[in-house]
């Protein structure tokens, strides 16, 4: 029996609905005549909301992607070590995955193809992505009380609304190799993201007749962020996500509806209110996004080399802090500055990501206003895992590494 979070089952009843409800008020709020929570927007046709090719091109997307995640390309990985003692195999071919999708992406470009189809129908597509994840999650939930299953420790309270939501089951698989969480925290919606952004871009083509400058840089930015965590995609089984969390609702909708219909919202903000960025200014966030990026991916780099071989040269002369577990915590490098540098990393990146859209509506700065909550949650919810498995030694950590985020700020 696991404590509740999020405020337990009646704010997690309250945000299976309310999660759907805000990627449609973004979509609402921030139309092709406005983009303003100041204004009541008027609710498209209803017949925007769902159309049965939509759906089509969904499924057909996510189908596509289990197939390159099954085929063999890549190689196999091991997992961090379970509750239970075994380490599961992964496959790793996600980076195959995503430059195979840009061959894709270039044929349909070089035959026409209308792939605006996407700014046509993304209100549609978004009720897609919602309708499937949900059926995945009611899948997974009835999936978790199989024999054998292994059950994450926070998602088996006996609250059917709470466990639903958060995951029972910890790593669920279709056969032997099909990781459910892995796939699709990695793949259908994360590289989704990128070709929405895509279509986006020619769409913008076709309205304006050029690409400008600031949706060139949300493109390549966002770019540039999924092939870095594919191209390190084994990092992942270190993260918390997939050592700890159940595969519920809330990473699937977040995985597969969440991530490719919010994030995408500067660049479709740009499609319909266009911004001429000076060059100084587009210099000053190339400067943001770079730093940021150092931060990310030395600190994650760092970590996870740690973690697989704390021997290895780059990491074995970090300061550590020796724990009555009989493993060690980083107290130097990256993680002496504070306890969560590839947050830190993380937010400037995000920053970078809204900026383009320069100052006219507060809407595009929602993904990094909601990464901030995002991640200070997740910050929280990290550091009482480690209290809990550390103890008295996290209160020694804590006295030697004293900032959470920011350094004499928080």
């Amino acid at each position: 029996m696991g404590r509740y979070e999020f405020g337990g089952p009646v704010n997690v009843f309250f945000m299976i609905f309310g999660l759907p409800v805000t990627i449609y008020g973004l979509y609402v709020f921030c139309a092709r005549d406005s983009c303003s929570v100041m204004t009541i927007p008027s609710l498209p046709p209803i017949g925007e909301f769902f159309n049965w090719k939509a759906m089509v091109v969904y499924v057909l997307w996510f189908v596509y992607h289990s197939l390159i995640y099954i085929s063999p390309l890549g190689y196999t990985a091991k997992g961090m070590k379970l509750k239970d003692g075994s380490r599961l195999e992964y496959r790793m071919n996600g980076i195959h995955a995503f430059l195979l999708t840009h061959i894709l992406f270039a044929t349909a470009i070089y035959f026409d193809t209308p792939v605006s189809f996407v700014y046509d129908n993304y209100l549609a597509l978004a009720t897609s992505s919602i309708i499937f994840s949900t059926i995945l999650s009611l899948y997974l939930y009835l999936k978790s009380f199989s024999h054998g299953a292994l059950l994450a420790e926070g998602g088996n309270t006996g609250n059917v609304v709470y466990d639903f939501f958060i995951g029972r089951e910890l790593n669920p698989r279709v056969g032997k190799m099909f990781d459910l969480k892995l796939f699709c925290e990695m793949r259908p919606g994360l590289v989704g993201w990128v070709f929405i952004n895509y279509c986006l871009l020619v769409k913008e083509y076709e309205l304006q007749g050029n690409v400008s400058v600031s949706m060139g840089l949300v493109c390549t930015f966002q770019f540039w962020y999924i092939f870095d965590g594919l191209w390190y995609e084994e990092a992942i089984l270190t993260t918390m996500d997939v050592v700890h969390d159940g595969f519920g609702y809330m990473l699937a909708f977040g995985d597969l509806a969440w991530v490719p219909f919010t994030y995408s919202l500067q660049a479709r903000y740009l499609v319909d209110h266009p911004v001429n960025l000076p060059m100084w200014a587009a210099a000053v966030i190339v400067g943001i996004k770079l730093l940021g990026y150092m931060t990310f991916r030395g600190a994650n780099g760092q970590k996870d080399l740690f973690r697989r071989d704390p021997n290895h040269p780059s990491v074995k002369h970090l300061e550590t802090l020796q724990t009555n577990r009989g493993t060690k915590l980083m107290i130097s490098g990256w993680w002496g500055i504070c306890r969560h540098p590839n947050y830190v990393g993380d937010l400037m990146m995000a920053l970078s990501w809204s900026l383009p859209c320069g100052f006219n509506s507060i809407l595009p700065y929602f993904y990094v206003t909601y990464f901030t909550i995002l991640l200070i949650h997740r910050q929280l919810r990290d550091e009482k895992h480690c209290r809990a498995k550390y103890g008295h030694d996290w209160d020694k950590y804590c006295k030697i590494v004293k900032w959470r985020l920011i350094p004499y700020v928080y």
